[in-house]
């Protein structure tokens, strides 16, 4: 299977996206970054695409759908339970780390506070999931 080239960011925090999406141009400027500002639009988009993400970045602190909610349901759906997914959280809290492992997250990063240490953090990931062999989806 070929490296990972799609992501999909689910996240509330316009600041967010854009950082976002200022990193994975200036990093992977080949990968293609889907976003979504809530849960109901990240799985309904999901659930009507035609090419599924290699990877979900998820926030954990969202509105109307916090991000174990989403993952639940992502792990709940049988289109969608094996894409990899990545909390990506300012929450530092033991409980949230245990809550996201325990609902089958793949991993489970802290966002960093400035833009350097941020790109920092995309480049790892991207590195990490360029080098990784994803199972291949039915």
């Amino acid at each position: 299977m070929t490296a990972p080239h799609h992501f999909f960011l689910i996240d509330d925090n316009p600041h967010d996206q854009f950082l976002a999406i200022e990193a994975f141009g200036e990093l992977c400027p080949d990968c293609h970054l889907t976003l979504a500002s809530d849960g109901q639009q990240a799985l309904t988009l999901l659930r009507a695409a035609e090419v599924l993400p290699d990877v979900i970045l998820l926030d954990v602190n969202m509105p109307r759908m916090n991000g174990f909610e989403v993952l639940q349901a992502l792990k709940d759906d049988p289109q969608l339970r094996l894409i990899p997914v990545v909390m990506l959280s300012t929450s530092e809290a033991r409980d949230d780390i245990t809550t996201a492992y325990t609902l089958y997250a793949s991993s489970y990063l802290v966002k960093a506070q400035d833009f350097g240490a941020f790109l920092d953090q995309i480049e790892g990931f991207l590195a990490y999931w360029r080098r990784c062999t994803l199972t291949a989806r039915t």
